[in-house]
This record gives structure tokens, sequence and C-alpha cells, in this order.
């Protein structure tokens, strides 16, 4: 099926994404508060991951296996990733906005973020592991890569004491729509 990707990247690009609800059926959502990873030193994690990461386990790449990120994402008991979804992110993938950043220990996906790049945002979409310590040791890496390539925010949506741990943080829509506008004017490039 073809998708019309301007018009999905056009939703996303004012504040909308897109969910399955439990019937499996597509829609927009948007929320009043949208949680943000930061990018600056708010930003933490604990030692014990620190001590992972400088052990060197594991090594990073982006869209290696950009579709095992996907099915990895969907892979839940109960998932608002639909196929119908999993064919809008490959299309996005295939069209330049959607990727992958994943963890690998040796020639085995541990772990990954699948997310949106538009301008300066990078608005993920989920995360997975295969591999313990796999998808907080692509979250450090990923927002190390943001930093780096000058990002305005990594949206995460919707807040979840996982992302907590990492200092996310809750912005109002309003505070949102002005980063967003902020994003759409940067030229970052995740890759």
């Amino acid at each position: 099926m073809q998708y019309d990707v301007a018009a999905i990247i056009e939703r996303y690009a004012q504040g909308h994404f897109l969910m399955a609800d439990e019937n499996n059926h597509l829609g927009w959502y948007s929320s009043r508060d949208r949680t943000l990873i930061p990018l600056d030193d708010r930003f933490r994690y604990p030692k014990s991951l620190r001590r992972v990461i400088n052990q060197e386990r594991f090594s990073t790449a982006i869209n290696r296996d950009f579709e095992a990120v996907v099915d990895g994402c969907a892979d839940r008991d109960t998932t608002w990733i639909s196929q119908e979804l999993k064919e809008i992110y490959y299309s996005l993938n295939q069209s330049g906005w959607a990727y992958s950043f994943e963890t690998w220990q040796g020639d085995e996906l541990a772990g990954g973020i699948l997310g949106i790049v538009i301008g300066g945002a990078f608005i993920g979409e989920s995360m997975f592991f295969r591999i313990p310590e796999g998808s907080k040791v692509a979250m450090v890496k990923l927002v190390e890569r943001l930093r780096d390539r000058q990002f305005i925010f990594f949206d995460a949506q919707l807040m979840n004491p996982h992302l907590e741990r990492f200092g996310a943080y809750s912005i109002n829509d309003k505070e949102h729509q002005v980063l967003l506008h902020k994003a759409l004017q940067s030229n970052s490039s995740l890759i």
C-alpha cells in the first residue's frame, strides 16, 4: 500500500502522532503534556549503566536493521503498533524520515529506539531490548548523537517511569509548539 508520506510528516510537524487502538484502527493523537528527554545536563543515568557503556559490550548503528527494530518495538502483549503502522514506518524510513538507532552485541541486535526526524526534532516512537541494558545504552548513545548533531529536542511523547530515570520532563502543548517551530527551522541530521 502507498502512503502519503508528505501528509504524514505534516501531521507530525504539527505535533500529532499515530497510534493503533485495541482494534488495530489507526488514528492521530496529541497530548496536552509532552515528555521530553533532556539534551542538556538534566539528562542522567545510573553509574551501573555508565560501567556497562565503558565495558564497550555494545556497538551502535543507525538503520542497520530498521525492520527488526520496528518488529521489536511491536512485540508486546499489548501494542499500539499495528501492521498498518509498521508499513507506514517502513515508508517513512525509505523516504528518509524514520530511523532506528540500534545497539548490537556482536551480530545480535540488543535493542533499539524507533523515531522520526523532522528538522531538529527527534520524535521517539518506541524502544525495546532483547539483551539487558540494550535499550538503555541506545538511549544514552542517542542523546549523545542528538547533542553532537545540534538537535533542538527529543520528544518521547508520553511519560513513563523508565523515562523518568533519565531525567525526562513534561512540557505543555504551548511550550511544545514553540520548540517544534524552532526545530522545523533547523537542518539537523541524524546521519
